[in-house]
């Protein structure tokens, strides 16, 4: 197949790309989301994506999540087709008041980003002692 039947066969399979091809297009990560009487936990998929090329924001009550995935091409070679449209990944997530957004863990490890975010310690669950009269 030539380069130009390539590209036409690109352009039939997906018309979107084409009108998308003036403003960069992000991926959306899938993400597992947890919670415990402890505060919540996001598991996010970025393969290909390191740590020095990702990007962890909170606004307010926003969380955002971006990262940019790097695609190793071996010398000589060039791609000529991809099923992967983008690079790059972006999520947002609406935080709840009862998270402490300043103590948010992240850890990222095999292409998988965990992200804990704490209760505030007033709404955590505690243990009450009983006491003997």
């Amino acid at each position: 197949m030539s380069e130009s039947q390539l590209t036409e066969a690109r352009k039939s399979e997906s018309p979107n790309v084409q009108s998308q091809s003036d403003r960069e297009v992000f991926l959306r990560p899938p993400v597992d989301v947890y919670e415990d009487g402890t505060g919540i936990t996001l598991l996010a998929d970025l393969p290909g994506v390191s740590r020095d090329r990702l990007n962890i924001q909170v606004d307010k009550n926003t969380l955002t999540i971006e990262g940019q995935m790097v695609i190793d091409m071996p010398d000589g070679m060039e791609s000529l087709y991809a099923d992967v449209r983008g690079t790059r990944f972006q999520r947002s997530f609406s935080l709840s008041s009862e998270l402490e957004v300043d103590k948010i863990e992240a850890q990222m490890k095999d292409g998988v980003l965990t992200l804990k975010v704490p209760k505030r310690a007033e709404l955590q669950p505690r243990k009450i002692e009983i006491k003997a009269s």
